[in-house]
């Protein structure tokens, strides 16, 4: 079906005890999502309920409408780089207005199927800008986590370096206490874990945050919290705003758009990717981009940023229990009656452990030992996944995704234009051959004849026989236009020279697009052999 929630296929043998363990699990999701949710709005440059609300509205519209039964969606850290340019360069109502348009585009990868595409993305590029992209979020951290006096930090790499530099003697040893103390919980609460008893189901982060805020506002410690900065978060349901639209603004819009909906769709098609494989199901893609592209282009309307699947939650919700996509709308209620009911007690949470959570997820969504480890790989491997990480830390990763995908582009050739060869064709094949060299050639072709091997055939043109050439392509699995246009030019410089050309095993792929180009009817009859041993007897004959 063109719409199909993976929601209306769970409830087959539905029943109290997996309803009870999505309530519980949606519950857990929203305690986890909570803070993470928060700091990834204020990494942002944006108000902590952002996240909040996007968590509520995106998540809940992902688990409703999405292609997997157990993906939970809300803000991710992988955004925070790419939203922060955003609000520094356009504003907030531009951020919104590309979101929303981001949405579309989702939308619309999904309904044309683009996503099995997305699997094709190499995954040199997605480690190396995966890496980037935490590198720069740790770095984003920098000026919380040590309480730098810092008014706005920049969104370039080196000037975000000369900025930290520049504030290091405003370092609040208080602010960097708390961060250490949030971090070092976090740690210990995750290697001790298994022995905490009935505790373990609560999340590091939640604590290392709840311990904090009960600190700060117990000694109240000189530090920025969410109240002195933000003026705490509102308890309430978000509001419906439109947003200001015009051509002049949208045309600006539409590169971070693009950018913000092939990171969304990457994102969210890995974390389902690795959610299939925990729970051994299989989501739909093209569902869960639909889904996505709703859930983007109706978020910003109630001040929301950004939203993807989130590979920390989805883990977080199937090691909870949860199995269908109602854990993930009761995740979105639970953060939901938290702004309701528990809003007032957010505005004494430091910012220094909120930041000391982020730094945490920078670590974990890293793929370090597959960047450090590269002697393993090839050098081409290595070159990919170098660039696109340097390019993502010091440029800007749409560029560096650009240039990823052109250099696996680029290998990918080299490397399928290697696997193609040509020989020329043995005495076994026939005796009559060896007395006639010179006169008759045969040559076999195995792999591709495409725009990156028509080489092959540029070498056969150079040491064309006397009378006859013969070509066996039954080893031949794929001619593009190039290939095929490649052989044309060969059969037109052996008609000039009186050079009779026989082609044999021709079949499948190479035979339909030898049809549909027109070279079958060019060919002259019984030019056109089902093997090579027929091709020769004929021309020995």
């Amino acid at each position: 079906m063109f719409f199909h929630p993976k929601i209306l296929d769970s409830f087959k043998d539905y029943n109290r005890t997996l309803f009870t363990k999505d309530v519980l699990a949606g519950i857990t999701v929203g305690i986890v999502a909570l803070p993470l949710a928060m700091a990834f709005a204020i990494a942002s440059g944006l108000k902590p309920e952002a996240g909040i609300f996007t968590a509520i509205i995106a998540g809940g519209i992902v688990s409703l409408l999405g292609g997997s039964r157990v993906q939970i969606g809300g803000p991710a850290g992988a955004f925070i780089v790419i939203v922060y340019g955003i609000v520094e360069r356009y504003g907030v109502s531009n951020l919104l207005l590309a979101t929303a348009m981001s949405g579309v585009f989702l939308f619309l990868m999904g309904i044309f199927k683009l996503g099995t595409l997305v699997r094709f993305i190499p995954i040199a590029v997605i480690v190396g800008f995966t890496n980037g992209i935490a590198v720069l979020i740790g770095l984003s951290q920098v000026k919380e986590f040590f309480g730098l006096t810092i008014e706005k930090m920049p969104a370039q790499f080196f000037q975000s370096i000369h900025t930290l530099y520049a504030a290091a003697d405003t370092v609040n040893m208080t602010a960097l206490s708390l961060a250490c103390g949030s971090l070092g919980l976090i740690i210990l609460w995750k290697v001790f874990q298994n022995r905490l008893g009935f505790l373990r189901h609560i999340p590091g982060t939640v604590v290392a945050m709840a311990a904090a805020t009960l600190i700060t506002g117990l000694f109240n410690l000189p530090v920025d919290t969410i109240g002195s900065r933000f003026g705490g978060i509102p308890s309430s349901l978000p509001h419906f705003e439109l947003i200001p639209i015009s051509w002049g603004t949208a045309q600006y819009m539409v590169a971070p758009a693009l950018t913000l909906a092939l990171l969304g769709a990457i994102e969210s098609l890995l974390c389902a990717r690795i959610a299939d494989g925990l729970i051994h199901d299989r989501h739909e893609s093209n569902q869960e981009l639909m889904a996505q592209g709703i859930a983007n282009l109706v978020s910003p309307f109630f001040g929301g940023m950004p939203a993807t699947g989130t590979i920390a939650r989805t883990v977080t919700n199937i090691e909870s229990g949860g199995t269908t996509p109602i854990a993930g709308i009761v995740h979105a209620l639970t953060l939901l009656t938290v702004v309701l009911f528990a809003a007032p007690l957010a505005k004494d949470i430091p910012l220094a452990s909120l930041a000391a959570i982020l730094m945490y997820v920078a670590w974990n969504m890293g793929e370090w030992k597959k960047l450090i480890d590269l002697k393993q790989f090839r050098l081409p491997y290595r070159v990919t996944i170098i660039s696109v990480f340097l390019l993502t830390v010091i440029l800007d990763l749409t560029i560096a995704v650009e240039v990823g995908l052109l250099l696996a582009f680029i290998t990918f050739i080299y490397r399928i234009s290697s696997l193609s060869r040509c020989e020329i064709a043995d005495a076994n094949a026939s005796p009559q051959l060896s007395n006639l060299a010179g006169q008759i050639d045969a040559y076999r072709i195995y792999g591709a004849i495409f725009f990156g091997a028509v080489k092959l055939l540029e070498n056969i043109e150079s040491k064309l026989p006397s009378q006859i050439l013969i070509l066996d392509l039954k080893n031949v699995i794929y001619i593009d236009t190039s290939g095929i246009e490649a052989i044309t030019e060969l059969a037109h410089l052996c008609k000039i020279r009186n050079i009779k050309l026989i082609i044999c095993g021709l079949d499948h792929q190479p035979y339909e697009m030898a049809q549909r180009s027109g070279f079958l009817e060019a060919l002259e009859s019984g030019c056109l052999y089902p093997d090579l041993a027929s091709g020769i007897a004929a021309a020995t004959y």
